[in-house]
C-alpha cells in the first residue's frame, strides 16, 4: 500500500492512499490543478482515482470537490449528513447526485483491492469521520479534526503501519494569539482540534512494533510551527516502550502546500 500527503493544514487537505491497481483520495480541499500535478509527480493520473472519501464538509476538506467531480466523475464517499451539507455548499457549484455514495461508520467498504472503514470523531461538523485503509495485512489510518479521542478511536486506529494524526496548534500560541475568544474556545473544545501535546499522547497510545511512518497533520497556519509540533510530539513519545529514537518511527510533519514523500509498505 502507498501513502502520500498532497496538502495538510488549516488551509487545505488532500491525501493519497493506493496500491498498484487502486487509487483513493481522502478529502480534496485544494485545487484540481494542485492535485493533478502532485499525482503526476508520482506517475499517477487523476483519471485512475477510484473514489474520493470525505471526512467532513468544512471547506478546507472539500474546496476542490466541485471542479474535480465535474471534470472526472469520480465517485464520492461520505456519511449521509456530510453529503447533505456538501450539497448545500453553494461555492462548489452543482455536483452530480449520482456520484455520491453514503457510508456508515464502523462498516467495511471495498474499492478495488483496498478495504475502508470510517470511524466517528468529535468535531463541529454534521457527521465527521476519520478513516482506516487495509490491504494485504497492511493498515493506513488518517485522523485529523478531532476535538478529543477515547478508547473507541484508539481501538480503531491501533496496529496501523502508517499514521497521520492531527497536531493542530500549540495551546500557548493559540491562547496568546489574535483569534477572538469564541474561536479559541471552539478550537480548544471537545469538538475542535487536537493540540500538539494531545496529538502526541494519541500517537503514543497507537505505537506498535511494526509502524513505518507517522505524519503530523492539519497544522494551524497561525498557532503552530512545524518544528514546534515535531519537538512537542517527540517529547510526548520520549518514554515509549518501542524505541528511544523517534526517527525509528519516521516521524515527520506533513507539508502545508507540498506533497510528502511517497511511503510504500
Amino acid at each position: 500500500m502507498n501513502f502520500m500527503t498532497i496538502a495538510s493544514g488549516s488551509s487545505g487537505n488532500c491525501i493519497y492512499v493506493g496500491t498498484d491497481s487502486t487509487s483513493i483520495l481522502v478529502d480534496v480541499g485544494v485545487s484540481k490543478k494542485k492535485i493533478v500535478e502532485e499525482l503526476n509527480d508520482i506517475n499517477l493520473d487523476i483519471r485512475d482515482v477510484s473514489g474520493i472519501f470525505i471526512t467532513h464538509e468544512h471547506i478546507d476538506h472539500i474546496k476542490g470537490l466541485g471542479v474535480i467531480s465535474r471534470a472526472y466523475n469520480i465517485p464520492i464517499y461520505a456519511t449521509e449528513d456530510t453529503i447533505d451539507m456538501i450539497k448545500q455548499t453553494s461555492s462548489l457549484g452543482t455536483i452530480d447526485s449520482d456520484l455520491f455514495n453514503s457510508i456508515v461508520p464502523d462498516e467495511m467498504y471495498s474499492i478495488g483491492d483496498i478495504n475502508i472503514k470510517a470511524h466517528s470523531i468529535w468535531h463541529d461538523a454534521a457527521d465527521p469521520v476519520c478513516y482506516s485503509f487495509f490491504n494485504n495485512n497492511n493498515k493506513v489510518s488518517i485522523a485529523t479534526d478531532l476535538g478529543d479521542y477515547d478508547d473507541y478511536i484508539i481501538n480503531n486506529l491501533k496496529e496501523s503501519d502508517v499514521l497521520l494524526v492531527e497536531a493542530n496548534h500549540d495551546v500557548r500560541m493559540l491562547q496568546a494569539g489574535f483569534y477572538p475568544y469564541n474561536l479559541k474556545q471552539r478550537i480548544l473544545g471537545k469538538r475542535g482540534h487536537l493540540s500538539n501535546e494531545a496529538g502526541g499522547k494519541l500517537i503514543k497510545e497507537l505505537l506498535n512494533d511494526h509502524i513505518k511512518s507517522i505524519f503530523l497533520g492539519h497544522l494551524s497556519a497561525d498557532n503552530n510551527y512545524p518544528e514546534l509540533a515535531y519537538e512537542t510530539v517527540k517529547c510526548e513519545l520520549a518514554d515509549n516502550k518501542f524505541s528511544k529514537d523517534v526517527r525509528n518511527f519516521n516521524l515527520q510533519v506533513a507539508k502545508r502546500s507540498n506533497r510528502s514523500e511517497l511511503i510504500s509498505i
